[in-house]
Protein backbone atom coordinates (compact mmCIF):
# COMPACT_ATOMS: atom_id res chain seq x y z
CA UNK A 1 0.00 0.00 0.00
CA UNK A 2 1.15 3.52 -0.73
CA UNK A 3 2.77 5.11 2.33
CA UNK A 4 0.90 8.37 1.74
CA UNK A 5 -1.67 9.56 -0.80
CA UNK A 6 -2.30 13.26 -1.38
CA UNK A 7 -5.06 14.46 -3.68
CA UNK A 8 -4.45 17.91 -5.16
CA UNK A 9 -7.28 19.94 -6.60
CA UNK A 10 -6.03 21.97 -9.56
CA UNK A 11 -7.91 25.02 -10.80
CA UNK A 12 -5.22 26.63 -12.97
CA UNK A 13 -3.78 28.82 -10.23
CA UNK A 14 -0.22 28.35 -8.87
CA UNK A 15 0.21 25.37 -6.57
CA UNK A 16 0.04 26.07 -2.85
CA UNK A 17 2.99 25.38 -0.55
CA UNK A 18 1.23 22.24 0.73
CA UNK A 19 0.67 20.98 -2.81
CA UNK A 20 4.30 21.65 -3.82
CA UNK A 21 5.61 19.86 -0.73
CA UNK A 22 3.48 16.77 -1.38
CA UNK A 23 4.43 16.75 -5.05
CA UNK A 24 8.14 17.13 -4.29
CA UNK A 25 8.09 13.94 -2.22
CA UNK A 26 5.98 11.92 -4.66
CA UNK A 27 7.24 8.69 -6.20
CA UNK A 28 4.00 8.25 -8.18
CA UNK A 29 1.86 10.96 -9.77
CA UNK A 30 -1.54 10.33 -11.35
CA UNK A 31 -3.56 12.85 -13.32
CA UNK A 32 -4.69 14.10 -16.70
CA UNK A 33 -2.14 15.00 -19.38
CA UNK A 34 -2.12 18.70 -18.44
CA UNK A 35 -1.44 17.78 -14.81
CA UNK A 36 1.45 15.45 -15.64
CA UNK A 37 3.02 18.20 -17.79
CA UNK A 38 3.32 20.60 -14.85
CA UNK A 39 6.97 21.52 -14.17
CA UNK A 40 6.61 20.68 -10.46
CA UNK A 41 6.08 16.95 -11.21
CA UNK A 42 9.31 15.13 -10.18
CA UNK A 43 11.09 13.73 -13.28
CA UNK A 44 11.81 10.40 -11.58
CA UNK A 45 8.24 9.81 -10.38
CA UNK A 46 6.12 7.10 -11.99
CA UNK A 47 3.31 8.72 -13.99
CA UNK A 48 -0.19 7.38 -14.46
CA UNK A 49 -2.54 8.94 -17.00
CA UNK A 50 -5.96 9.00 -15.33
CA UNK A 51 -8.66 7.21 -17.28
CA UNK A 52 -10.45 4.81 -15.00
CA UNK A 53 -10.06 6.10 -11.44
CA UNK A 54 -10.71 2.60 -10.09
CA UNK A 55 -7.81 1.13 -12.09
CA UNK A 56 -5.55 3.96 -10.95
CA UNK A 57 -6.61 3.37 -7.33
CA UNK A 58 -5.57 -0.29 -7.59
CA UNK A 59 -2.14 0.70 -8.88
CA UNK A 60 -1.77 3.30 -6.14
CA UNK A 61 -2.80 0.77 -3.49
CA UNK A 62 -0.07 -1.59 -4.74
CA UNK A 63 2.58 1.15 -4.89
CA UNK A 64 5.28 1.31 -2.22
CA UNK A 65 6.03 4.98 -1.81
CA UNK A 66 4.30 8.35 -1.79
CA UNK A 67 1.54 9.04 -4.28
CA UNK A 68 -0.07 12.24 -5.53
CA UNK A 69 -3.32 12.32 -7.47
CA UNK A 70 -4.32 15.44 -9.42
CA UNK A 71 -7.93 16.34 -10.14
CA UNK A 72 -9.52 19.37 -11.77
CA UNK A 73 -11.35 21.64 -9.33
CA UNK A 74 -12.33 20.38 -5.91
CA UNK A 75 -11.63 16.61 -5.80
CA UNK A 76 -14.18 16.15 -3.01
CA UNK A 77 -17.04 17.51 -5.14
CA UNK A 78 -18.10 14.75 -7.55
CA UNK A 79 -14.39 13.92 -7.70
CA UNK A 80 -11.80 11.22 -7.14
CA UNK A 81 -11.78 11.34 -3.34
CA UNK A 82 -14.91 9.17 -3.10
CA UNK A 83 -13.38 6.44 -5.24
CA UNK A 84 -9.99 6.51 -3.54
CA UNK A 85 -11.64 6.19 -0.12
CA UNK A 86 -13.69 3.15 -1.15
CA UNK A 87 -13.16 0.22 1.29
CA UNK A 88 -11.78 -2.12 -1.38
CA UNK A 89 -8.69 0.07 -1.86
CA UNK A 90 -7.94 0.78 1.81
CA UNK A 91 -6.45 4.20 1.05
CA UNK A 92 -6.28 7.04 3.53
CA UNK A 93 -5.96 10.34 1.69
CA UNK A 94 -5.02 13.91 2.42
CA UNK A 95 -6.75 16.53 0.29
CA UNK A 96 -5.48 19.87 -0.94
CA UNK A 97 -8.68 21.34 -2.42
CA UNK A 98 -9.02 23.64 -5.38
CA UNK A 99 -11.90 25.83 -6.50
CA UNK A 100 -14.59 23.57 -7.97
CA UNK A 101 -15.19 23.81 -11.70
CA UNK A 102 -18.85 24.61 -10.97
CA UNK A 103 -17.90 27.59 -8.82
CA UNK A 104 -15.44 28.71 -11.50
CA UNK A 105 -18.04 28.39 -14.26
CA UNK A 106 -20.55 30.53 -12.39
CA UNK A 107 -17.81 33.04 -11.61
CA UNK A 108 -17.00 33.31 -15.32
CA UNK A 109 -20.72 33.84 -15.98
CA UNK A 110 -20.95 36.42 -13.17
CA UNK A 111 -23.90 34.59 -11.60
CA UNK A 112 -24.78 33.35 -8.09
CA UNK A 113 -25.18 29.60 -7.83
CA UNK A 114 -26.60 28.85 -4.39
CA UNK A 115 -29.97 28.40 -6.13
CA UNK A 116 -28.63 26.04 -8.80
CA UNK A 117 -29.05 22.30 -9.14
CA UNK A 118 -25.78 20.45 -9.84
CA UNK A 119 -25.76 17.16 -11.77
CA UNK A 120 -23.20 14.85 -13.33
CA UNK A 121 -23.84 13.61 -16.86
CA UNK A 122 -22.34 10.31 -18.01
CA UNK A 123 -23.76 8.20 -20.80
CA UNK A 124 -25.72 6.17 -18.24
CA UNK A 125 -27.05 9.24 -16.36
CA UNK A 126 -27.49 11.66 -19.27
CA UNK A 127 -31.27 11.25 -19.55
CA UNK A 128 -31.77 11.94 -15.85
CA UNK A 129 -29.49 15.00 -16.03
CA UNK A 130 -31.60 16.29 -18.93
CA UNK A 131 -34.75 15.76 -16.88
CA UNK A 132 -33.32 17.96 -14.13
CA UNK A 133 -32.66 20.63 -16.78
CA UNK A 134 -36.30 20.32 -17.87
CA UNK A 135 -37.55 20.73 -14.31
CA UNK A 136 -35.39 23.58 -12.99
CA UNK A 137 -34.46 27.10 -14.05
CA UNK A 138 -30.75 26.94 -13.23
CA UNK A 139 -28.66 23.77 -13.49
CA UNK A 140 -24.92 23.16 -13.68
CA UNK A 141 -24.03 20.01 -15.61
CA UNK A 142 -20.61 18.39 -15.14
CA UNK A 143 -20.30 16.67 -18.49
CA UNK A 144 -18.23 13.78 -19.85
CA UNK A 145 -17.36 12.49 -23.34
CA UNK A 146 -20.55 11.32 -25.03
CA UNK A 147 -22.68 13.26 -22.55
CA UNK A 148 -21.76 16.85 -23.32
CA UNK A 149 -23.38 20.06 -24.55
CA UNK A 150 -24.39 18.61 -27.93
CA UNK A 151 -26.14 15.61 -26.37
CA UNK A 152 -27.86 17.82 -23.79
CA UNK A 153 -29.17 20.05 -26.55
CA UNK A 154 -30.46 17.12 -28.61
CA UNK A 155 -32.38 15.60 -25.69
CA UNK A 156 -33.87 18.97 -24.72
CA UNK A 157 -35.69 19.21 -28.05
CA UNK A 158 -38.87 21.23 -27.62
CA UNK A 159 -37.66 22.89 -24.39
CA UNK A 160 -35.93 26.26 -24.81
CA UNK A 161 -32.89 26.81 -22.60
CA UNK A 162 -29.77 28.97 -22.71
CA UNK A 163 -26.41 27.20 -22.38
CA UNK A 164 -23.31 28.83 -20.90
CA UNK A 165 -20.60 26.40 -21.96
CA UNK A 166 -17.28 26.67 -20.12
CA UNK A 167 -14.50 24.69 -21.82
CA UNK A 168 -11.13 23.74 -20.29
CA UNK A 169 -11.47 26.02 -17.29
CA UNK A 170 -8.19 27.13 -15.74
CA UNK A 171 -6.10 26.39 -18.83
CA UNK A 172 -4.72 28.62 -21.57
CA UNK A 173 -7.45 27.28 -23.87
CA UNK A 174 -10.30 28.28 -21.54
CA UNK A 175 -13.36 29.52 -23.44
CA UNK A 176 -16.86 30.56 -22.41
CA UNK A 177 -19.64 30.44 -25.03
CA UNK A 178 -23.33 31.33 -24.74
CA UNK A 179 -25.72 29.56 -27.12
CA UNK A 180 -29.35 28.46 -27.13
CA UNK A 181 -29.90 24.77 -26.45
CA UNK A 182 -31.04 24.05 -30.02
CA UNK A 183 -27.72 25.38 -31.39
CA UNK A 184 -25.45 23.36 -29.08
CA UNK A 185 -25.56 20.21 -31.28
CA UNK A 186 -24.19 22.24 -34.21
CA UNK A 187 -20.75 22.62 -32.59
CA UNK A 188 -17.90 20.44 -31.35
CA UNK A 189 -17.00 21.14 -27.72
CA UNK A 190 -13.71 20.47 -25.96
CA UNK A 191 -13.48 18.35 -22.82
CA UNK A 192 -13.55 18.95 -19.96
CA UNK A 193 -16.45 21.38 -19.87
CA UNK A 194 -19.21 22.55 -17.57
CA UNK A 195 -22.60 23.62 -18.92
CA UNK A 196 -24.78 26.12 -17.06
CA UNK A 197 -28.37 25.58 -18.23
CA UNK A 198 -30.73 28.50 -17.69
CA UNK A 199 -34.33 29.16 -18.67
CA UNK A 200 -38.03 28.89 -18.01
CA UNK A 201 -40.30 31.06 -15.86
CA UNK A 202 -38.89 32.09 -12.50
CA UNK A 203 -39.97 29.91 -9.61
CA UNK A 204 -42.41 31.49 -7.18
CA UNK A 205 -41.18 31.64 -3.61
CA UNK A 206 -39.29 33.57 -0.99
CA UNK A 207 -37.04 36.49 -2.00
CA UNK A 208 -33.37 35.69 -2.60
CA UNK A 209 -32.25 37.30 0.64
CA UNK A 210 -34.34 34.75 2.56
CA UNK A 211 -32.69 31.73 0.91
CA UNK A 212 -31.40 29.23 3.45
CA UNK A 213 -30.45 26.10 1.51
CA UNK A 214 -28.71 25.33 -1.77
CA UNK A 215 -30.55 24.27 -4.89
CA UNK A 216 -34.33 24.15 -4.85
CA UNK A 217 -35.91 25.47 -1.65
CA UNK A 218 -38.02 22.61 -0.25
CA UNK A 219 -40.23 25.12 1.55
CA UNK A 220 -41.43 26.91 -1.60
CA UNK A 221 -45.18 26.93 -2.19
CA UNK A 222 -48.06 25.65 -0.08
CA UNK A 223 -47.78 22.48 1.97
CA UNK A 224 -49.38 19.23 0.91
CA UNK A 225 -48.91 16.76 -1.92
CA UNK A 226 -52.20 17.90 -3.39
CA UNK A 227 -54.01 21.20 -3.33
CA UNK A 228 -57.78 21.74 -3.08
CA UNK A 229 -59.76 22.08 -6.28
CA UNK A 230 -60.14 25.83 -5.71
CA UNK A 231 -56.38 26.26 -6.22
CA UNK A 232 -56.83 25.34 -9.89
CA UNK A 233 -59.49 27.96 -10.59
CA UNK A 234 -62.11 25.95 -12.36
CA UNK A 235 -64.02 22.70 -12.32
CA UNK A 236 -61.87 19.56 -12.18
CA UNK A 237 -62.53 16.36 -14.11
CA UNK A 238 -63.79 13.17 -12.50
CA UNK A 239 -60.25 11.80 -12.39
CA UNK A 240 -58.81 14.85 -10.64
CA UNK A 241 -60.43 14.62 -7.18
CA UNK A 242 -58.05 15.59 -4.38
CA UNK A 243 -57.77 12.16 -2.75
CA UNK A 244 -57.45 10.35 -6.07
CA UNK A 245 -54.62 12.68 -7.05
CA UNK A 246 -52.91 12.07 -3.71
CA UNK A 247 -53.18 8.30 -4.19
CA UNK A 248 -51.82 8.56 -7.74
CA UNK A 249 -48.84 10.62 -6.56
CA UNK A 250 -48.17 8.12 -3.77
CA UNK A 251 -48.20 5.21 -6.24
CA UNK A 252 -45.94 6.92 -8.79
CA UNK A 253 -43.55 8.66 -6.38
CA UNK A 254 -42.19 11.22 -8.89
CA UNK A 255 -38.73 12.47 -7.95
CA UNK A 256 -35.77 14.50 -9.18
CA UNK A 257 -34.39 13.05 -12.41
CA UNK A 258 -37.69 11.45 -13.47
CA UNK A 259 -39.71 12.35 -16.52
CA UNK A 260 -43.44 12.13 -15.78
CA UNK A 261 -46.05 11.87 -18.51
CA UNK A 262 -49.49 13.18 -17.57
CA UNK A 263 -51.79 12.00 -20.36
CA UNK A 264 -55.08 13.88 -20.33
CA UNK A 265 -53.80 16.59 -18.02
CA UNK A 266 -57.15 18.41 -17.70
CA UNK A 267 -56.74 21.30 -15.27
CA UNK A 268 -53.02 20.62 -14.78
CA UNK A 269 -53.54 19.70 -11.13
CA UNK A 270 -51.64 16.40 -11.21
CA UNK A 271 -48.94 17.71 -13.56
CA UNK A 272 -48.30 20.70 -11.30
CA UNK A 273 -48.06 18.56 -8.19
CA UNK A 274 -45.66 16.11 -9.85
CA UNK A 275 -43.49 19.08 -10.87
CA UNK A 276 -43.56 20.41 -7.31
CA UNK A 277 -41.97 17.09 -6.28
CA UNK A 278 -38.94 17.98 -8.41
CA UNK A 279 -39.68 15.79 -11.45
CA UNK A 280 -39.69 16.89 -15.08
CA UNK A 281 -43.25 16.79 -16.42
CA UNK A 282 -44.62 16.42 -19.90
CA UNK A 283 -48.35 17.20 -19.88
CA UNK A 284 -50.51 16.07 -22.82
CA UNK A 285 -54.08 16.96 -23.74
CA UNK A 286 -56.00 17.32 -26.99
CA UNK A 287 -58.12 20.18 -25.65
CA UNK A 288 -56.65 23.65 -26.11
CA UNK A 289 -58.40 24.98 -23.00
CA UNK A 290 -56.93 22.17 -20.89
CA UNK A 291 -53.46 23.03 -22.17
CA UNK A 292 -54.02 26.69 -21.33
CA UNK A 293 -55.25 25.86 -17.80
CA UNK A 294 -52.26 23.58 -17.24
CA UNK A 295 -49.86 26.30 -18.36
CA UNK A 296 -51.57 28.82 -16.07
CA UNK A 297 -51.36 26.43 -13.10
CA UNK A 298 -47.68 25.79 -13.72
CA UNK A 299 -46.94 29.51 -13.84
CA UNK A 300 -49.01 30.20 -10.74
CA UNK A 301 -47.10 27.60 -8.73
CA UNK A 302 -43.75 28.52 -10.32
CA UNK A 303 -42.93 25.09 -11.75
CA UNK A 304 -41.49 24.00 -15.09
CA UNK A 305 -43.21 21.64 -17.50
CA UNK A 306 -43.58 20.99 -21.20
CA UNK A 307 -47.15 20.99 -22.54
CA UNK A 308 -48.00 19.08 -25.72
CA UNK A 309 -51.35 19.45 -27.42
CA UNK A 310 -52.45 16.31 -29.23
CA UNK A 311 -54.61 13.20 -29.09
CA UNK A 312 -53.22 10.07 -27.45
CA UNK A 313 -52.10 7.49 -28.30
CA UNK A 314 -50.74 8.92 -31.58
CA UNK A 315 -49.12 11.97 -29.99
CA UNK A 316 -47.09 9.74 -27.67
CA UNK A 317 -44.95 8.25 -30.42
CA UNK A 318 -42.38 11.06 -30.53
CA UNK A 319 -42.24 11.89 -26.82
CA UNK A 320 -39.05 11.17 -24.83
CA UNK A 321 -38.88 8.08 -22.64
CA UNK A 322 -40.95 8.36 -19.43
CA UNK A 323 -40.11 6.98 -15.99
CA UNK A 324 -43.65 7.10 -14.58
CA UNK A 325 -46.97 7.84 -16.23
CA UNK A 326 -50.43 8.93 -15.18
CA UNK A 327 -53.16 8.18 -17.70
CA UNK A 328 -55.97 10.57 -16.94
CA UNK A 329 -58.05 9.70 -19.98
CA UNK A 330 -58.17 7.72 -23.20
CA UNK A 331 -59.02 4.28 -21.88
CA UNK A 332 -57.44 0.95 -22.76
CA UNK A 333 -55.89 2.09 -26.05
CA UNK A 334 -53.84 4.78 -24.32
CA UNK A 335 -52.88 2.54 -21.39
CA UNK A 336 -51.67 -0.11 -23.85
CA UNK A 337 -49.64 2.45 -25.84
CA UNK A 338 -48.05 3.73 -22.63
CA UNK A 339 -47.22 0.20 -21.43
CA UNK A 340 -45.45 -0.43 -24.75
CA UNK A 341 -42.94 2.27 -23.73
CA UNK A 342 -42.09 0.36 -20.51
CA UNK A 343 -42.12 3.08 -17.84
CA UNK A 344 -41.36 1.90 -14.32
CA UNK A 345 -44.85 2.73 -13.06
CA UNK A 346 -48.26 3.54 -14.52
CA UNK A 347 -51.40 4.76 -12.74
CA UNK A 348 -54.85 5.22 -14.16
CA UNK A 349 -58.45 5.11 -12.95
CA UNK A 350 -61.77 3.66 -14.02
CA UNK A 351 -65.36 4.58 -13.26
CA UNK A 352 -66.69 0.99 -13.34
CA UNK A 353 -65.45 -2.45 -12.34
CA UNK A 354 -65.74 -3.74 -15.90
CA UNK A 355 -63.53 -0.94 -17.17
CA UNK A 356 -61.06 -1.55 -14.35
CA UNK A 357 -60.84 -5.25 -15.27
CA UNK A 358 -60.05 -4.40 -18.91
CA UNK A 359 -57.32 -1.94 -17.92
CA UNK A 360 -55.87 -4.29 -15.32
CA UNK A 361 -55.80 -7.21 -17.73
CA UNK A 362 -53.97 -5.11 -20.34
CA UNK A 363 -51.32 -4.02 -17.85
CA UNK A 364 -50.85 -7.63 -16.70
CA UNK A 365 -50.39 -8.79 -20.30
CA UNK A 366 -47.66 -6.18 -20.68
CA UNK A 367 -45.79 -7.69 -17.72
CA UNK A 368 -46.82 -5.26 -14.98
CA UNK A 369 -47.67 -6.25 -11.43
CA UNK A 370 -51.13 -4.72 -11.00
CA UNK A 371 -52.97 -3.45 -7.94
CA UNK A 372 -56.51 -2.09 -7.89
CA UNK A 373 -58.33 -0.27 -5.11
CA UNK A 374 -61.83 1.18 -4.92
CA UNK A 375 -61.51 4.71 -3.59
CA UNK A 376 -64.52 6.49 -2.20
CA UNK A 377 -64.36 9.97 -0.75
CA UNK A 378 -67.13 11.99 0.82
CA UNK A 379 -66.76 15.69 1.53
CA UNK A 380 -68.70 17.04 4.51
CA UNK A 381 -69.83 20.50 5.48
CA UNK A 382 -68.51 20.65 9.04
CA UNK A 383 -71.02 23.30 10.07
CA UNK A 384 -73.91 20.86 9.72
CA UNK A 385 -71.92 17.64 9.09
CA UNK A 386 -73.83 17.05 5.90
CA UNK A 387 -72.50 15.52 2.71
CA UNK A 388 -71.54 18.03 0.01
CA UNK A 389 -69.82 15.84 -2.58
CA UNK A 390 -69.11 12.17 -3.17
CA UNK A 391 -66.65 10.59 -5.61
CA UNK A 392 -65.94 6.95 -6.41
CA UNK A 393 -63.16 5.60 -8.60
CA UNK A 394 -61.16 2.44 -9.19
CA UNK A 395 -57.44 3.25 -8.87
CA UNK A 396 -55.18 0.96 -10.90
CA UNK A 397 -51.41 0.95 -10.60
CA UNK A 398 -48.88 -1.12 -12.48
CA UNK A 399 -45.24 -1.70 -11.53
CA UNK A 400 -42.76 -3.21 -13.97
CA UNK A 401 -40.78 -5.72 -11.89
CA UNK A 402 -37.55 -5.53 -13.88
CA UNK A 403 -37.47 -1.72 -13.57
CA UNK A 404 -38.38 -1.34 -9.90
CA UNK A 405 -38.18 0.65 -7.70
Amino acid sequence: MADRVTVIGWDGSPLTAAARAALGAATLVAGAAHHLDLPEVPPAAERIRLGSVSLAARRIAAHRGTAVVFADGDPGFFGVVRTLRAPEFGLEVEVVPGVSSVATAFARAGMPWDDAQVVVAHRRTLRRAVNVCRAHTKVAVLTSPGAGPAELGLLLEGVHRTFVICEELGTEREQVTVVTSDKAPDHSWRDPNVVIVIGGPARAGAPAEDAWTTGRDPGVGPRGWTQPAAAYRGALGEGEADLLRAAQLARLGPRTGDLVWDIGCGSGAFATEAARAGAAVLAVDRDIEACARTDAAARRFGVQMQIVRGAAPHVLEDLPEPDVVRVGGGGAAVVSAVADRRPQRIVTHAATRDEAEVLGRDLTEHGYDVECALLQSVELDTRAWTETERSVAFLLSGVLPDRSP
